[in-house]
């Protein structure tokens, strides 16, 4: 069983551990490795039928890195893509970036505790295609930062044809991120979704016509978009903001406030929107707003 039933704080919370010092990193990795392995254990004992996958695609392995490279490798690889070149290619990104190893470690926190459906760290490593998909596309975003876009451009075709996660290789993604369900999602070139973000299945982060150039949108830290919502344009969503499931955002939303509807209007009125001291991105309250908008009626 695990040494803790307490894990350490955060790195996202202190803003630390992306260093090839940081000792915060190497604690919380150790700490969420060992989580993983021990229900790996527990999971193999009390179903055999899974003991042979579980050790392939966990217990066998001797870091976090090894074991998130073997398993993208087996589910992205093609018949010409083979899963060795993505195991190395895998491999050689997380060991030699601290950052992207701190960013999934973020992200299996942040599945574990926002998703009550998601019952263990294990579970979200080996089943959650949103944070696969994440975790692919950040090695992708790797490779378009180093110029070897064709295999950057390869690996998002195949992360859209095996997760049904469409996100471009140049967009920037922040750490502590949860696609939650993530069937659907879209997300454009130019595009940034800040740290402690959540988005629900079917979102688009989109442009508005062929035109080039900065023409997606930025998504402030902790912001949380339902099941859904298109958002189009190089417009600005507030930190701590709230997209309702369904809307339509074409224009920027202020922090803190909550636009719902097609085409979405703020809670409370534009001039004197409502304003939630909660991060939505973390709580996952998507209705409490009902209340305050006069309007709804069944």
């Amino acid at each position: 069983m695990p040494t803790s039933s307490s894990p350490p704080k955060s790195t996202a919370e202190h803003g630390t551990g992306g260093g090839a010092g940081g000792g915060g990193l190497y604690e919380e990795e150790g700490w969420v490795w060992a989580q993983i392995k021990a229900e790996a254990r527990r999971d193999a004992e009390s179903e055999p039928a899974l003991a042979s996958y579980l050790y392939s695609t966990i217990l066998s392995h001797s870091s976090l890195e090894r074991s998130i490279s073997f398993h993208l490798g087996n589910k992205l690889c093609s018949s010409t893509l083979l899963s060795t070149l993505l195991y190395d290619l895998f491999l050689n990104a997380f060991s030699s970036d601290c950052a992207l190893l701190s960013a999934t470690v973020a992200d299996l926190r942040a599945a574990r505790e926002r998703d009550p459906a998601c019952v263990s760290y294990s579970h979200c490593l080996l089943n959650y295609k949103g944070f696969l998909a994440c975790q692919a596309h950040r090695v992708a975003h790797r490779l378009w930062q180093q110029s070897r876009r064709p295999l950057a451009l390869a690996l998002q075709s195949r992360i859209a044809d095996v997760f049904a996660v469409d996100i471009h290789p140049a967009a920037r993604i922040g750490k502590g991120i949860l696609f939650d369900h993530a069937t659907g999602v879209v997300v454009g070139e130019t595009a940034v979704i800040g740290n402690n973000v959540s988005i629900l299945h079917h979102v688009t982060l989109g442009g508005t016509g062929k035109i080039g150039g900065d023409r997606h949108p930025k998504i402030g830290d902790g912001v949380l978009i339902g099941a859904g919502a298109t958002i189009l344009g190089n417009v600005k969503i507030g930190e701590g903001a709230k997209i309702g499931a369904g809307s339509v955002v074409l224009i920027d939303v202020p922090p803190r406030t909550t636009a719902v509807g097609n085409p979405a209007r703020l809670v409370g009125g534009k001039e004197k929107p409502s304003k939630h001291e909660d991060v939505p991105g973390e709580s996952m309250d998507h209705t409490s707003f009902i209340s305050e908008w006069s309007d709804y009626i069944i």
